[in-house]
């Protein structure tokens, strides 16, 4: 554990080892998440640890609610703190990010996703928060997925070119090397910022478009474009999306909209630990 290092010095001069019990209160309101994290932070420096949870992951808390309570050595307890709280406040803090996003987008069909937009190494931890929040996950990396962005369609010199050259590698001995995935499972999806692009998409059998960095005005020409080309598209919007806009975006009539904010911009949520016998 990188906060403890060959040993927490003030912890092991001030405390003696002895049973001890502690409680994690809230300071701040939201939806918890992260939970598992915490409880396996303590295990990590007494595997005897008793953590027993006053509420779920995906549950709503408030000030002042007791999170959970904590038993075993007081070394231990102490020392973990910290890191215990880090990942409670900061995945909770995107769960309760989300859970705005999701309020705002309520009554439309729009579904609130997640990006790559993840702190290095913590991403399945990340989404994973995204998810109890009321979110759902995008792809988790660039090998589960198929999305052609802007400069894969300049590198191939249009919409059908781009297309083209994945579906050919999808088909390729190397792919099948390469990847354990039925290539005809694999989603592609296309961002377009234009009816012609849009156009060259669907004309290509694209399913799924991302209508990136749209105002709500132009989103909304787009999205009706789409479905008078196919009414069984799947359509994506996304970029600089925040609590003010999401609503007019969701209205739009678009299925999902991807918000990087979630990961990389939550407030974490306020946890204290207080040792109470």
């Amino acid at each position: 554990m990188e906060d403890v290092g060959p040993g927490d010095i003030t912890t092991l001069g001030c405390i003696e080892e002895k049973p001890a019990a502690a409680e994690i209160v809230a300071k701040s309101g939201g939806i918890l998440a992260g939970l598992s994290i915490m409880e396996a932070v303590f295990r990590k420096l007494d595997e005897k640890i008793k953590v027993s949870n006053a509420r779920s992951d995906g549950a709503r808390f408030a000030r002042g609610d007791t999170i959970a309570e904590i038993r075993g050595n007081s070394r231990a307890i102490v020392t973990g703190e910290r890191t215990a709280l880090n990942f409670l406040g900061h995945l909770s803090g995107i769960a309760t990010l989300t859970g705005k996003f999701v309020e705002k987008v309520s009554g439309t069909k729009a579904i609130i996703l997640d990006t790559r937009k993840t702190t290095p190494g913590l991403r399945y931890l990340e989404k994973y928060a995204v998810a109890c929040g009321g979110g759902e996950n995008h792809r988790f990396g660039l090998f589960d997925m198929v999305l052609i962005k802007d400069n894969h369609i300049a590198a191939c010199g249009s919409v059908a070119g781009a297309v083209e050259k994945v579906r050919k590698f999808l088909g390729s001995p190397e792919f099948k090397k390469k990847y354990v995935i039925d290539p005809s499972r694999v989603v592609l999806e296309v961002e377009v910022i234009s009816e012609a692009q849009l156009k060259e998409a669907v004309d290509s059998g694209i399913k799924r478009l991302l209508l990136d960095n749209q105002s709500p005005e132009s989103l909304a020409s787009l999205v009706k474009y789409a479905r008078s080309l196919a009414g069984d598209l799947k359509l994506e919007a996304s970029g600089n999306m925040n609590l003010d806009n999401v609503a007019a975006v969701a209205q739009t009539g678009v299925d999902y909209i991807s918000i990087g904010a979630l990961t990389h911009s939550a407030t974490s949520a306020d946890f204290s630990l207080r040792i109470v016998a």
